[in-house]
């Protein structure tokens, strides 16, 4: 998913205590830089500075990096030249999502209780799926029912003899 001027992150989201791959296709890619790292931080003070060497593919710069619980995630990149690619001075600063499901229950004395669920990376990405294939379903559905209305299907044809 493009996210903002050539990064792409492996999810839809960044959530705090996962992993993300970032991938970098900017100005020092493009210029054809043979190193390249990603300097980030966390929160408007860049808590937890870190540096990290990005691999080079054909598709870009990656690094996966761990997401810690804060506001955002921000960083920039600089090359072994010491080029810096920093947004124009802004930064590349994303919100960081804390996801919470509640879930509702019934006690044994027949009142309701509510527990707060803290979600994990797989199971935002089971729904993720699940939601695709829903929608791929629908639109088959959607497709179909047409077809089969006006009867402009193909039918097997069988012989009968």
């Amino acid at each position: 998913m493009e996210l903002v001027k050539n990064i792409f992150f492996n999810t839809d989201k960044l959530v705090g205590n996962t992993k993300v791959k970032i991938s970098y296709t900017g100005a020092l890619f493009q210029d054809g830089s043979e190193e390249v790292f990603m300097h980030y931080g966390y929160g408007l003070n860049w808590d937890n500075v870190s540096d990290i060497k990005m691999e080079k593919t054909e598709l870009g710069f990656q690094a996966e990096i761990d997401v810690i619980e804060s506001e955002t995630l921000n960083f920039c990149f600089k090359n072994s030249n010491n080029k810096w690619d920093n947004n124009e001075g802004n930064n590349y600063i994303f919100p960081i999502e804390k996801i919470d499901f509640i879930s509702e229950s019934v006690n044994t004395d027949g009142s309701n209780s509510t527990a707060l669920i803290e979600s994990s990376p797989k199971r935002l990405r089971k729904s993720y799926i699940w939601s695709k294939k829903i929608r791929i379903a629908l639109y088959k559905i959607l497709i179909a029912v047409p077809r089969l209305v006006s009867g402009n299907y193909k039918r097997k044809v069988t012989n009968n003899d």
